[in-house]
């Protein structure tokens, strides 16, 4: 039996990216890793991630918003940053975890500018969606892209 690789997905509020991520993670490579998802602070889930998702066919409406410190007794092996903030205000994790960072465009943000210039709701959905994939494009090449 393989040991599962513990990979948390780190951003600012656990509502969007790292949702999708842990998604991903959870839908394409559950037999090598073992995702979950946190942030440095937490907001609610992103209606508009789950509705993206589950055009791909992947279900995370019932995941929920945690919080870094939730992890704090989970023995991580590698915690990945999403987003410039949380790569910035990482916490220090124990010396055998490694942390790397992957950026990924913030979508509600791109959505909100997109909607003050006159965009259709389709149209900020794209922005949801052109992450989406991607982050599945990344959750892909895992396990492999996280070892040294």
């Amino acid at each position: 039996m393989i040991k599962k690789l513990k990979v948390l997905f780190l951003c600012t509020g656990n509502s969007c990216r790292s949702q999708m991520a842990e998604g991903w993670a959870r839908h394409l490579k559950r037999d090598l890793i073992e995702a979950y998802s946190a942030g440095i602070e937490t907001h609610a889930l992103n209606l508009n991630a789950v509705k993206v998702m589950a055009e791909a066919g992947v279900d995370i409406s019932g995941h929920k918003s945690q919080h870094i410190r939730e992890f704090k007794k989970v023995k991580l092996d590698v915690v990945v940053t999403v987003c410039g903030h949380a790569n910035e205000t990482c916490p220090v994790f124990p010396e055998n975890c490694k942390v790397i960072h992957v950026g990924f465009d913030d979508p509600p943000k791109k959505a909100r500018e997109l909607a003050k210039q006159g965009a259709s709701e389709e149209e900020q959905l794209d922005c949801y969606r052109k992450v989406r994939d991607q982050i599945e494009a990344f959750v892909e090449t895992l396990p492999e892209r996280l070892k040294d």
